[in-house]
């Protein structure tokens, strides 16, 4: 079959909701070194400066934002600390080891996707994978253990710089179409629930004019919610003013999308 595009896919917020996983380890942790908890509207609104990808980083850029606000004498922690706590609040177990040891918030994940979706996707001509911020061990777990994806095309945590230099998109685009990217290579889309991720395509272009790139968003699965659909849409607003050409209402929509069409 034709191959007619090539679609990469953030995993966070995208193909599983992190609501109570991800976002709740950060919030947990800036608590515990902070004494005050962020809302997800903090969270939110963090995310949309754009350079805020690594959960890790952006646990400690609030403690020390709630340090400062709130005129508080506590140390800042060091980062090694950070992690050592979001992990145990995430993984609640050692991430290295097998995942049935698991007990923390990694359980709690909800798939916003199934097998079958990609299944579809290859059936209508449509090449995929993924870059993700998150831990490979994480990644691998709700791509590979949760839905059943063999060896799964993947750039994750470590791999590449972090989002938004292109890097780990731009790689991973060349190793699934085999060739250089340009002008005669087929549509590449990025789809992803952050400021970052839309940038990212942003600085692809910038490094690789002559590829047709295309930005896909999607406001994460805690904005969908019938009572928050004024925050959905200034979110989505903020997507479509840093550059994303397409906003997804649900990720559904993508088993028919025709990439030639923008």
């Amino acid at each position: 079959m034709k191959k007619i595009g090539l679609i990469i896919f953030d995993i966070d917020g995208v193909i599983r909701s992190v609501e109570n996983s991800y976002r709740l380890s950060l919030k947990k942790t800036v608590y515990k070194f902070s004494g005050w908890e962020p809302s997800y509207l903090d969270i939110d609104n963090a995310k949309n400066e754009g350079i805020w990808n690594n959960d890790w980083d952006l646990s400690l850029e609030l403690i020390k934002r709630s340090i400062k606000k709130r005129n508080l004498k506590l140390e800042i922690p060091p980062r090694e600390e950070i992690v050592k706590c979001f992990e145990q609040f995430y993984f609640g177990g050692d991430p290295n080891q097998d995942s049935k040891h698991w007990n923390g918030f990694i359980t709690n994940e909800e798939l916003l996707v199934d097998k079958k979706f990609f299944d579809l996707l290859e059936s209508n001509g449509i090449i995929w994978g993924f870059v993700s911020g998150a831990e490979s061990a994480s990644a691998k777990f709700v791509l590979e253990k949760r839905l059943g994806l063999k060896s799964p095309p993947l750039i994750s945590m470590g791999d590449a710089p972090d989002k938004p230099n292109p890097q780990g998109f731009i790689n991973l685009s060349k190793k699934l179409l085999g060739s250089r990217l340009g002008a005669s290579n087929i549509p590449i889309a990025y789809v992803g629930d952050t400021i970052a991720d839309i940038n990212t395509v942003v600085n692809a272009r910038k490094e690789i004019p002559s590829q047709k790139f295309i930005s896909i968003g999607i406001a994460p699965p805690h904005l969908h919610l019938k009572s928050r659909v004024k925050e959905r849409n200034a979110y989505e607003r903020n997507l479509q003013k840093e550059g994303a050409e397409i906003i997804l209402g649900s990720i559904n929509e993508l088993k028919n999308i025709d990439l030639d069409l923008f």
